[in-house]
């Protein structure tokens, strides 16, 4: 069963025997909201490129970034899916950043999600908007966030894992943002580490 993650919340990435989870997927999907025309008919959806990128650090420092432009990191232990430019393609993740921690350098000690809108478009524009993580052995489904509300940002930084003794953790952020680029939200990355 899923768990639907609030703003703050943690999770361990363990499994329900306490062998931790080998490999995973952060999943995005989103669809744009319906535009309206002359006398307020709908006129279809609106095109939106949102673009999730994983940024790994050590301590305060960022050492790799995968993204669209960038699709695997050294060791192959963050790999993104590719570029959406449209969302909304029908049932599924219309992005995904998988995630081998086996693979993971051990200087790496923190992994942070966000999602850009690279053409400007707000939150207040999309529609089903969210991030989950699927256990990519048994393709089960561990946690959900749900973008909700709208907003005029552009972006969001979405959720971190965190390396501990034992493993590593997920904490849901869900802190709104403004940029179309990861670069732009690196101030705001900051207050999370």
């Amino acid at each position: 069963m899923s768990l639907n993650l609030a703003k703050g919340q943690t999770i361990s990435l363990a499994k329900s025997d306490a062998t931790p989870l080998i490999r995973v997927r952060m999943g995005l999907g989103w669809q744009a909201a319906q535009r309206k025309g002359f006398l307020g008919k709908p006129i279809g959806p609106k095109e939106i490129d949102l673009d999730a990128s994983a940024l790994l650090y050590s301590g305060r420092e960022v050492l790799e970034v995968v993204y669209f432009n960038y699709l695997d990191s050294a060791y192959g232990a963050v790999r993104h899916s590719g570029d959406n430019r449209t969302g909304g393609d029908g049932p599924g993740d219309d992005e995904a950043i998988t995630v081998d921690f086996t693979r993971v350098p051990s200087e790496v000690d923190q992994i942070v999600f966000t999602v850009n809108s690279f053409t400007g478009v707000t939150f207040g524009e999309i529609e089903k908007a969210y991030c989950r993580l699927v256990d990519e052995a048994t393709g089960r489904e561990i946690a959900r966030y749900t973008l909700s509300g709208g907003g005029s940002h552009t972006a969001q930084i979405m959720a971190k894992v965190s390396r501990l003794d034992d493993g590593w953790m997920l904490i849901a952020i869900g802190e709104p943002a403004s940029g179309e680029t990861f670069q732009a939200l690196l101030p705001a990355i900051d207050n999370y580490l």
